[in-house]
């Protein structure tokens, strides 16, 4: 008789508990939840590319300053600090243009052939 009992409630037990169960995975696939699901989803993705781009855009910022300082480009305390200043200008008369001689463009279709 004990032995009965004890089998009908092991098995009322274990019948609960996979009709418990199943009732939660059924409720995880309810399109309200799968949309829940998803925009959860969506928020992490996009606190995960919020931190990459902080992370690419200090790393930026540090390459810029090493190679700031192999250029020898130094910040000015007047300048803001995203611009740097520029070393003097160099060789300017090579740069600039010479106007004594007069440069002539002339083009004939017929020099081509």
């Amino acid at each position: 008789m004990f032995r009965r009992a004890f089998w009908f409630t092991a098995g009322a037990a274990a019948g609960v508990w996979a009709t418990t169960k199943v009732n939660r995975q059924l409720k995880k696939l309810t399109p309200e939840s799968l949309a829940a699901q998803a925009a959860d989803k969506a928020v992490e993705a996009g606190h995960r590319l919020k931190d990459f781009a902080l992370d690419v855009k200090a790393g930026m910022t540090q390459r810029e300053d090493e190679l700031n300082d192999a250029l020898g480009l130094h910040q000015d305390p007047d300048r803001p600090d995203n611009v740097t200043a520029l070393p003097g200008p160099r060789r300017t008369r090579a740069i600039q243009n010479d106007k004594t001689t007069p440069v002539k463009f002339s083009y004939d279709r017929n020099e081509d052939h």
